[in-house]
């Protein structure tokens, strides 16, 4: 038992420190899929892991045991667990739930900005502009969404660069990149390890965008100079869920869409995905471990 949860629990390390360089050979589409499926992939590991060893502690306690009408010894006899690792699993649970009710905070907050968006009287479609001198260009999250604009921003970028602007945004819509986000950011609570995923996901999300609205406009270099026009117009700060058009790594950005297009390519996601299969696996096995050690220890005739 034990040696499958370590398993795990060292197949999600693995996985979270593959991924990102593996991503970064990928097409943003296919980076951030990769990058979103992984976060949420080892996070999911990582709370298993440190689960099981909780409840070993837990149930090493006669009060609990007497509960749960199972025998205390043979629990901690079965397999044991050092006191300080399921010690330091209870603080990372404390920590990953106190993470949770952080990121829903940040939520509730944000969609009470976002609600006026979808009440206001100046919405054309899924587009709604907005008077504000300050220019900003986000996606607003939801079914069907909107791509919110102000009045700053429109006046910032000539005609063609524009429609840069909408294609890019409506690809966050019509993708839903905002489920991107809320799924890593939702990840790097439970799991602390996972937080650098937050930044490389939103980025290939960003990326994701560019490429949709060059080969909507046809003009990778139109595309460029809009993205560069608007961080210079106003370098946004960085959203939980919302999609910004001048989100970070603007030089980055810029670079990428001067060059050529991405190639389209799968195999340098093989070994995270092969990684995250047997984190899941070596997961599943832990847990039935421990479930078996539980029913033995509830065995009649074993003594509490």
């Amino acid at each position: 038992m034990l040696l499958s949860v370590c398993l795990a629990g060292a197949a999600a390390l693995v996985l979270l420190a593959v991924a990102r360089p593996a991503a970064r050979r990928l097409p943003p589409a296919r980076a951030a899929l990769l990058l979103a499926t992984s976060a949420l992939g080892g996070a999911a590991v990582w709370v298993i892991v440190v689960g099981l060893l909780a409840v070993l502690l837990v149930g090493q306690a006669p009060p609990v045991a007497a509960v749960g009408r199972w025998s205390a010894r043979l629990v901690g006899a079965g397999d044991p667990v050092p006191t300080i690792a399921s010690v330091a699993a209870w603080v990372a649970v404390a920590v990953g739930l106190a993470g949770a009710v952080m990121l829903a905070r940040r939520l509730v907050a944000e969609a009470r900005r976002w609600l006026p968006a979808y009440r206001s009287d100046r919405c054309a479609g899924v587009l709604v502009v907005v008077d504000d001198p300050e220019p900003a260009a986000l996606a607003v999250p939801g079914w069907p969404g909107r791509i919110v604009v102000s009045s700053g921003m429109l006046r910032a970028l000539p005609a063609e660069e524009r429609r840069v602007l909408l294609a890019h945004e409506h690809c966050h819509l019509s993708h839903a990149h905002w489920l991107f986000r809320f799924v890593v950011r939702l990840a790097a609570a439970a799991c602390p390890l996972a937080r650098p995923y937050v930044a490389a996901c939103d980025h290939a999300l960003e990326r994701w965008a560019d490429e949709a609205a060059a080969a909507a406009t046809g003009d990778r270099r139109l595309t460029a100079q809009a993205v560069a026009r608007a961080a210079l117009a106003r370098h946004d700060a960085a959203r939980t869920t919302a999609a910004a058009f001048t989100d970070g790594h603007i030089s980055d950005r810029v670079a990428a869409l001067l060059a050529p297009p991405p190639r389209r390519r799968w195999l340098p996601a093989a070994a995270p995905l092969v990684v995250l299969a047997i984190a899941a696996v070596c997961a599943l096995l832990a847990g039935h471990d421990v479930h078996e050690l539980f029913e033995f220890a509830r065995y009649p005739g074993h003594g509490a």
